[in-house]
């Protein structure tokens, strides 16, 4: 995994707030690494990458829905990938000029934690033309009940 650092702008008060010994605590070490200090995992390894099940992916840490299977594509990049968030404000996107390029982090609104990149004008055929690119250990996914 590697870390990253972001531009410490203000961020809206979060939702959920607790210590660092208690995010620790509750996540595993690579969980915390990715969703608390902005690393990120390796490549085509998240459990979350290949599936195409239809349901709702959360934040790892909060529980808080940020984005559905309908809006997810297979961009081939490695993580999961969303042409869009869930309606309203689940995430927080902040500028992020680490690593000599500039970016734009993904944020879960709820907890301020670290989720991935939002990139744009890649050409993929989506809506949006944006591909938010997300880390897999970062979300959990919660299945549709058979219809």
């Amino acid at each position: 995994m590697t870390s990253s650092s972001t531009d410490h702008t203000e961020l809206p008060p979060a939702k959920v707030e607790k210590t660092d010994a208690e995010w620790r605590e509750e996540l595993s070490p690579a969980e915390y690494a990715v969703l608390r200090e902005a690393a990120t995992e390796r490549p085509f390894v998240g459990e979350l990458t290949d599936n195409h099940r239809v349901g709702v992916y959360s934040c790892r840490a909060c529980g808080a829905e940020l984005f559905r299977s309908t809006e997810k594509f297979d961009s081939h990049c490695g993580w999961p990938s969303f042409f869009s968030p869930l309606a309203g404000d689940a995430i927080i996107e902040r500028e992020d000029n680490s690593l000599g390029a500039h970016r734009v982090e993904v944020l879960c609104a709820n907890c301020h934690s670290h989720l991935g990149h939002v990139f744009a004008g890649e050409g993929y055929g989506t809506p949006t033309d944006l591909r938010y690119c997300i880390n897999s250990i970062s979300m959990t996914f919660d299945e549709a009940p058979a219809s």
